[in-house]
């Protein structure tokens, strides 16, 4: 790529992010698979509060939600937003407050989180102070990413935009009104709700940080990384406009499945899971969109591994946004739900479809904004491929076996009624499975490393050509 295209966008910022989503990924798949580790052998847990599984737990949640997927979204939204706009970031010194404001979010969380501090709601650990600073960013993000969109060369916003434009207002209201709070202390407040609306409260935000932070977010990456690197048009663009409108309009509304028989009402437990069913057809839509936009260039995934990562991403949403909403239905939830078919499920959505659809992202868009033509091996990107697909295939298929197992422990009971197994039973039948599952999260965990030495050799080899063109513009000035 030659300086005068380079140029013509703001990368800086896009580099900071790119690289930052793979340190956190290291950092929040390692401390994952350390976790899995401490329910396969408890004395991990050191016997130390702050190590113990009750407080890396919620920092592993946070870490490769926030840490790796937010910088992974923060990134590909401020590359893709500048290219399909075709115009520089706007306000490029906000765009820098936002990558410095995350980091020290993350910071926060990172000190915080082991040393206790949390409103104890799930991924919303994190205490007012901090919950602050999180808005302020989060404005700043959307300052700049719609402030490039209304400054745009082009007539069209492209769907991809919309996607992330989606993500960016949702997840805003989201933690605003499930974060508020009366602060006690500096560390410690207590939730504006209560009881069972304090929980229906949190579980609308918790499954739309999934929809809207996990899904739409990385679909708009999906709509931007999918097409440029299978060098095909989208499928059907009329099916992504159909697309985004029904994924925004029924996701919000999925909430209530994770609380079936619980103190919620039971018609607001029957809308959550209705509204899931019905949530299967846009998601499919989307993953049939995807998938389609290879049509004529499918022979490419047996050269091109990033294709490949985001094809395979495509298949887990479709499986995992299968599996969702099955397991939103009454019945099936009362076999599933507090095992670890749940994790399993989750697992097929964060490994799967986010982890992959940015590792493949990013394994295009690194090259592209350190001016290289590709990445420095495309044989680590096959390995790193292969290690990431068998790490996930072990993670869920563990998950899967070890929930349905512990599922049908529970509801066993005796002719007199008692119940068959003890806790202590089916926890111990669970343990081939807590293995399986840290041996699947370490081979995933190898990939990452795989990709970290990847980038760090593609960057170094940037560095030295822009020195060396630097070196060779001075001696022919010289002369």
């Amino acid at each position: 790529m030659n300086t005068t295209t380079r140029s013509a966008y703001n990368y800086r910022v896009v580099r900071q992010f790119a690289i930052m989503t793979v340190v956190w990924g290291i950092v929040g798949m390692g401390l994952g698979v350390f976790i899995a580790a401490q329910l396969a052998w408890p004395e991990l847990n050191l016997n130390l509060p702050w190590t113990s599984f009750g407080r890396l737990r919620p920092l592993h949640t946070n870490a490769v939600i926030f840490a790796f997927g937010g910088c992974a979204l923060f990134a590909t939204s401020f590359y893709s937003v500048q290219r399909t706009c075709q115009t520089t970031l706007f306000a490029p010194k906000l765009a820098a407050f936002t990558f410095w404001g995350w980091q020290l979010v993350i910071l926060l969380a990172a000190i915080s989180l082991p040393l206790g501090w949390t409103s104890s709601k799930e991924y919303a650990e994190l205490e007012w102070p901090i919950d602050i600073l999180i808005t302020i960013v989060w404005v700043a993000y959307a300052i700049v990413f719609f402030g490039t969109v209304m400054q745009r060369k082009v007539s069209h916003i492209y769907v991809g935009n919309w996607f992330f434009g989606g993500f960016i207002l949702t997840v805003a209201i989201l933690h605003i009104v499930n974060n508020l709070e009366i602060p006690v202390t500096l560390t410690k407040s207590y939730s504006l709700y209560a009881g069972a609306t304090d929980a229906m409260v949190q579980w609308w935000y918790g499954h739309n940080a999934v929809g809207f932070f996990l899904t739409a977010g990385f679909l708009g990456m999906m709509y931007y990384f999918v097409p440029k690197q299978a060098g095909r048009p989208v499928y059907s663009y009329r099916l992504s406009i159909v697309h985004f409108w029904a994924l925004i309009a029924v996701y919000i509304w999925a909430g209530p499945h994770h609380l079936h028989y619980t103190a919620l009402p039971d018609w607001a437990q029957s809308l959550g899971m209705v509204m899931s069913l019905i949530l299967l057809a846009p998601s499919w839509g989307g993953m049939i969109n995807g998938m389609m936009t290879l049509s004529g260039a499918w022979h490419k995934l047996r050269t091109d591994p990033i294709l490949r990562f985001l094809v395979v991403s495509l298949a887990f949403y479709g499986m995992s946004t299968f599996e969702g909403p099955m397991m939103a239905i009454k019945t099936v939830n009362a076999l599933s739900h507090y095992t670890d078919w749940t994790i399993g499920h989750v697992h097929a959505g964060a490994l799967g479809w986010v982890a992959m659809v940015s590792i493949g992202s990013l394994y295009h868009l690194i090259p592209k904004v350190f001016g290289r033509e590709q990445m420095h091996s495309l044989a680590l990107i096959n390995s790193h491929f292969w290690l990431a697909t068998i790490g996930t295939v072990l993670y869920i298929a563990s998950m899967w076996v070890n929930g349905i197992t512990q599922g049908l422990m529970w509801r066993a009971v005796n002719e007199d009624g008692t119940l068959t197994y003890s806790f202590v039973e089916a926890l111990e039948a669970s343990h081939v499975g807590f293995v399986v599952r840290v041996i699947g999260g370490a081979i995933f965990f190898a990939g990452m490393l795989l990709m970290a030495w990847n980038v760090w050799l593609t960057v170094r080899s940037a560095k030295s050509i822009e020195m060396e063109a630097a070196a060779q513009f001075s001696v022919e000035g010289a002369h």
